[in-house]
């Protein structure tokens, strides 16, 4: 007696399609190039990074900028500003440079806040930076919701606020509290604390303790924020970052002539200063 016979299932009586190769004849495919080819086209095109730097005067926001992407990037005194009065109302200045490092390319603006808590009445004195902000994130998006747009939308929206705390030695001023508690909520923020170098060691540890209980009581969260601590290397590092927020920044060293040369330096009432020179 013959066994029974079995039905082939309905796989393996359709007919294969030649338009449809198995997958070992498909061959190497070369997914990783993919992250080459990103790239290329992402120095091809350049970075855009904008940052704005709030502060009051006489913190050294201009020299900061300067020293940190090593060239000349923003004066002292705004060029609309240099032979009138100070004004009475906060402006915004915003300088555009394109910088150029082994071939790659980044386009940075500046926006700096003159004015800002050097009034006796500073009531509401953020509102021009917050709208600021708010606008650029709105102009930005309704350029990317339009059906029809721009192959490169021009970003310039405010990726970094770099927030200069005045070295009093004592804690978190209320104007201070106030504007960074409204800040923290649209931009990223980096407290800094201005002219540490009027400090000492001790004294500026313990400033900088008392910003961050200022910073915990008041709920103001900081670059980088715990939320978004996703990878476990990127959690480790920023631990590490968040220990030493805010930041401390030298004094402002500005270029003075001394006997025919031209040096780094402060300008005090006892003549100029020379800035300490690093040696490689």
């Amino acid at each position: 007696m013959d066994p029974p016979r079995q039905c082939p299932s309905p796989s393996s009586s359709r007919p294969i399609s030649p338009r449809t190769p198995s997958c070992e004849t498909l061959g190497y495919v070369g997914i990783e190039a993919v992250l080459d080819q990103m790239k290329i086209k992402a120095m091809k095109m350049g970075f855009e990074f904008n940052i704005m730097v709030v502060g009051q005067s006489g913190l050294g926001k201009s020299t900061m900028v300067n020293t940190l992407f090593k060239s000349k990037i923003w004066k002292s005194t705004p060029s609309g500003l240099a032979l009138g009065p100070i004004p009475q109302t906060l402006q915004l200045h915003s300088v555009t440079h394109v910088i150029e490092e082994k071939g790659v390319k980044l386009k940075l603006t500046v926006t700096d806040t003159p004015g800002f808590g050097d009034q006796i009445n500073n009531d509401k004195c953020w509102d021009p930076i917050l709208g600021y902000i708010n606008g650029q994130y709105e102009q930005y998006l309704q350029e990317e919701i339009l059906i029809t747009r721009q192959r490169h939308i021009p970003d310039t929206r405010v990726h970094c606020c770099v927030y200069f705390v005045a070295p009093t030695g004592h804690s978190l001023r209320p104007l201070d509290i106030e504007f960074l508690q409204r800040l923290c909520r649209t931009v990223n923020v980096v407290p800094v604390i201005a002219r540490a170098d009027s400090l000492t060691m001790e004294e500026r540890e313990d400033f900088r303790r008392r910003i961050q209980h200022n910073l915990r009581t008041h709920s103001i969260d900081v670059y980088p924020q715990e939320c978004f601590d996703e990878d476990i290397n990127d959690k480790i590092l920023n631990c590490k970052i968040r220990e030493r927020i805010p930041f401390a920044v030298v004094g402002a060293d500005r270029e003075h002539v001394v006997n025919g040369r031209c040096v780094l330096g402060r300008k005090t009432k006892w003549g100029i200063v020379e800035a300490p020179t690093s040696k490689t």
